[in-house]
């Protein structure tokens, strides 16, 4: 198959917690397809970082924005700045994420409300203001980045993070809602559900219980960047 079947020269795809992991990921792959990027997370220095190596290697137009997802306010300013600078969004990545290790009994009222504010607010309130420019178009691809822990309990040893769980299953539900609701308007709106990869964010888990997620992958593995890429239809 070649590349070109997969070709988004001339589309521009915002990518929400892009500067490190798996977003950074996401939005080299999408670039190196020929998409012009945006990246935004708390973390301003990281996105420029991000967005200057993926100018520079693939010569696409890419920038870097400051934005905390669960603040309506960041959102819409963010938003606004995207579209001022590539007129418009025709992919949008919601991939930021948080977490907070803890027993269910233990955990902190605030640990609990910042995760879903990140995971689930954040997911709505960046759908919803780039959806409405979207829905003017009459076209969108919007992929939120849920996990295998929103669709199934792993054992307390290896993940005890009641509230990302809960969020990450809420945004699986998110997704299939909005769905059935934005296909009139010529957007679809789907679900990766990743496992285990090497992230700030689950190194300490991958540390403590590597083999046991490799074994529970039916490919034996730990994900990495390259699993992001579709690869494997490259090959048909």
């Amino acid at each position: 198959m070649e590349l070109s079947y997969f070709d988004l020269t001339g589309r521009t795809a915002l990518v929400t917690g892009g500067g490190t992991g798996l977003g950074r990921d996401i939005a080299d792959v999408l670039a190196q397809y020929g998409a012009n990027i945006a990246v935004c997370s708390r973390k301003l220095e990281p996105c420029r970082r991000t967005a200057a190596e993926i100018e520079t290697r693939y010569g696409v137009e890419a920038r870097g924005y400051e934005c905390d997802v669960s603040s309506e306010e960041q959102v819409e300013k963010t938003v606004k700045q995207v579209l001022e600078d590539f007129e418009r969004v025709d992919i949008l990545v919601n991939n930021s994420g948080a977490t907070w290790g803890e027993k269910v009994e233990d955990m902190p009222l605030e640990a609990w409300e910042k995760v879903i504010g990140v995971n689930v607010t954040g997911t709505f309130l960046m759908t919803k203001a780039i959806g409405r420019q979207m829905i003017d178009h009459g076209y969108g691809k919007i992929i939120n980045i849920g996990s295998i822990a929103g669709l199934r309990a792993e054992p307390g040893k290896v993940l005890n993070a009641i509230g990302y769980s809960t969020s990450k299953a809420a945004v699986h539900h998110f997704t299939r809602d909005l769905a059935r609701k934005w296909a009139e308007h010529g957007i679809t709106v789907n679900a990766i559900a990743p496992g285990f990869f090497e992230t700030k964010m689950t190194s300490h888990v991958i540390e403590q219980n590597r083999d046991y997620l490799a074994q529970s992958n039916p490919m034996g593995k730990i994900g990495d960047p390259d699993s992001l890429k579709g690869r494997e239809l490259l090959c048909f």
